[in-house]
């Protein structure tokens, strides 16, 4: 019988108590090997190039923009990434699912999603949480982009004209209408302008010292349910 490697994971860095929280959930797990951790978000392309791990755990808070998701996938296809974020609407998570995120889960979800996570990115697959819903009580599945939208929405988003994005990507202006009209509905706007005023993720505030951040709570948890 051939024995399965285990899936090569690196993790970006994250509070105290989460990157625990998340190094022992994942030792725990006979098939994950993790390569790195603790990675700075400047030094993640150097990390990738070096191990190119099947799955990258990232923190949404160090993210500037969504467009930094794109470009990780595109510069590094060999790795998925896995993103962890505190109070993700589910806009914010298709966003960054159409930019190429295998998964956006919430930091306080439980062990054994997280692990599924890992391993369902591993195999090429993308997921939302389970239930989420957006402020107006729509499913998560109802507002997550296509990859052609996603790569319409970064041209709405750079300001590009119709004629421009039909240019960019080879496809007809009535093609372009279609898909920003699907893209203003899913993401609940109703212009351009309201387009490139919806939030993204905030890059993390700089903290000079946390005192004792093993007291918080939101971390994935290190051991699944009994």
């Amino acid at each position: 019988m051939q024995t399965r490697s285990p899936i090569t994971v690196a993790i970006a860095r994250f509070e105290d108590l989460i990157a625990l929280g998340l190094r022992t959930l994942l030792v725990e797990d006979p098939n994950v090997f993790v390569v790195a951790q603790d990675i700075t978000h400047d030094r993640i392309g150097v990390l990738l190039r070096a191990h190119r791990p099947q799955v990258l755990i990232l923190d949404v808070a160090a993210l500037r923009n969504p467009a930094e998701v794109r470009k990780l996938s595109i510069e590094h296809p060999q790795t998925r990434l896995v993103l962890l974020g505190q109070g993700l609407s589910t806009t914010e998570a298709a966003q960054l699912l159409a930019f190429g995120a295998s998964a956006c889960l919430a930091r306080d979800t439980q062990a054994r999603d997280v692990r599924s996570a890992i391993h369902l990115a591993s195999r090429g697959l993308q997921l939302m949480p389970r239930g989420a819903h957006d402020a107006h009580g729509a499913q998560a599945g109802d507002s997550l982009l296509t990859q052609r939208e996603g790569e319409v929405l970064q041209l709405l988003r750079d300001g590009r004209s119709n004629a421009e994005i039909a240019l960019a990507l080879q496809i007809g202006v009535e093609t372009v209408r279609t898909h920003a009209r699907s893209i203003f509905r899913k993401l609940g706007v109703s212009s351009r302008r309201a387009l490139t005023a919806l939030p993204t993720p905030p890059p993390e505030p700089p903290t000079p010292s946390r005192a004792r951040p093993a007291r918080r709570r939101s971390a994935p948890r290190s051991h699944s349910r009994r």
